[in-house]
């Protein structure tokens, strides 16, 4: 097993892969630490509006990368969308932003928004080749924790339907299919709703 950070909390969490042994889950700070194995480490940092740099970096590259996934297009934030104002009001106009880090390698981002009826999980995606290796799941937990310290009864996501990967990863973590979701203002891909019930104690 691998060595544990000092932490307040921990709790185990299942691996994206039957052979990956993720063994417990450490928080601390605003932090979340993970270690699998004496083989690497997944930490997960919630960021700061100071941090837009780490969070431009991975956003372009997931727009780049899996442009079927989100709303927005590569596009939409390069060229005169790209400035640091943006990058920043982006951060700071979203509760909770936090990416992971692989052996210290940034390896996915994700966030939680409280501006619905009930928190959603938006803006997930992993590395490509970091997938499969528990960073997905360390993501999801961090938006699972902000939600519940908030004291949300419910948080929820959209996944599109052809997503099945995606869909099997946080259905792993708790979430069940609520239905389609109501895609008609975008004209884009059907979706659909996923939900998770949090627990307090």
């Amino acid at each position: 097993m691998g060595r544990l950070s000092v932490g307040e909390t921990r709790s185990t969490i299942r691996p994206e892969d039957p052979g990956v042994g993720i063994t417990t889950l450490t928080r601390r700070y605003g932090h979340v630490a993970c270690h699998c194995n004496n083989d690497y480490m997944i930490s997960v940092k919630r960021l700061t509006v100071d941090d837009w740099r780490d969070w431009r970096d991975l956003r372009q590259e997931a727009l780049r990368e899996a442009p079927y996934a989100f709303g927005s297009t590569l596009a939409d934030w390069q060229g005169a969308g790209d400035t640091e104002e943006r990058w920043r009001a982006r951060l700071s106009g979203v509760e909770f932003n936090a990416i992971a880090l692989l052996d210290g390698a940034r390896a996915g981002m994700v966030s939680g928004s409280s501006e619905g009826e009930h928190p959603e999980l938006i803006s997930m995606w992993v590395v490509p080749s970091a997938r499969g290796r528990g960073v997905g799941d360390a993501l999801i937990v961090s938006v699972i924790d902000w939600a519940r310290a908030a004291k949300f009864s419910k948080l929820v996501l959209s996944v599109m339907e052809s997503n099945d990967h995606a869909a099997a990863l946080y259905r792993r973590n708790g979430f069940e299919d609520q239905g389609p979701a109501d895609t008609t203002d975008t004209g884009g891909p059907a979706e659909r709703w996923m939900a998770v019930g949090l627990s307090f104690g």
